[in-house]
């Protein structure tokens, strides 16, 4: 009696999961993940002859549906769905290719720029709010970062089908509402503020991920504002200035202002001091 290896038995296994795509105008090439109820394939349409990522869903075909209904450049845009003849659903996006948030993190040392990344997060997240959609599943796996600015909030599964997955404690319950999402947007938030991130920062990440629902920003749109008042050097509400803190930020805001004030002042020294008496 032979037995097959564990080599040869995985082999198999990942062989009878591979969707089949014979008739179909889309050609599998290898797997890039495993999204919120399914895996994601890299494929090539050959009717357009364009790269394509196609996600295989393990259960109902309505998770193609509700992503569609999001169309807004910061969530990846769906291009067609169906079914397979083993009645597994699919459905075709825009494959985006670039980085994780957290490559990016790891390479990007400006904190502005990563301010500014976050402020395209919560612009996408706000927009699925308004159209009855929360992610559920908010983390920097599931955000990238394309070469030439782009943003992309992925993997919408879990909360548009309402099912459970992965999520921090705060999204585990049955019924997810926005304030999940505002809470993994402070998670998020802290971790690309990092550990030296200004205090008036640190206060707005720690409000958005407040333990207490009540506690938080009631929408994405009035955390979005904090980091706006933030990068524009104005208080922010998540924090009470020292009177020492309130002069380094108008400092900072002034900064032009301050330097001809001080050239004008020099200047000013240098005539009467050069003035003949």
């Amino acid at each position: 009696m032979s037995f097959l290896s564990d080599d040869t038995l995985r082999h198999l296994r990942e062989a009878a999961d591979q969707p089949e795509f014979t008739d179909h105008r889309y050609r599998i090439e290898c797997e890039i993940g495993h999204g919120g109820g399914g895996v994601v394939y890299r494929a090539h349409d050959t009717v357009l002859d364009r790269p394509v990522a196609v996600k295989v869903l393990y259960e109902a075909a309505e998770e193609a549906r509700a992503v569609a209904q999001l169309e807004h450049p910061g969530i990846v845009p769906v291009h067609d769905a169906g079914v397979l003849a083993d009645g597994r659903a699919y459905y075709v996006m825009k494959l985006v290719e670039g980085r994780t948030l957290d490559e990016f993190a790891a390479s990007e040392p400006n904190l502005n720029e990563r301010l500014r990344v976050f402020r395209r997060i919560c612009e996408a997240v706000e927009y699925a709010h308004s159209r009855g959609a929360v992610h559920r599943d908010l983390k920097p796996r599931n955000v990238m970062t394309g070469r030439f600015g782009e943003v992309f909030v992925m993997d919408w599964g879990i909360g548009v089908k309402g099912t459970p997955g992965y999520m921090a404690p705060e999204q585990s319950s049955a019924v997810a509402t926005p304030a999940s999402d505002i809470h993994a947007l402070g998670v998020m938030l802290r971790f690309l503020a990092g550990d030296a991130a200004p205090k008036p920062l640190r206060s707005i990440a720690s409000k958005a991920a407040a333990p207490n629902p009540a506690g938080r920003y009631s929408s994405v749109a009035e955390l979005a504002a904090e980091i706006d008042r933030f990068l524009d050097r104005l208080p922010v509400e998540a924090h009470r200035e020292s009177p020492l803190e309130r002069v380094q930020r108008f400092a900072q805001r002034n900064q032009t202002l301050l330097l001809l004030l001080g050239t004008w002042v020099a200047v000013r020294f240098l005539l009467l001091f050069l003035r003949p008496s």
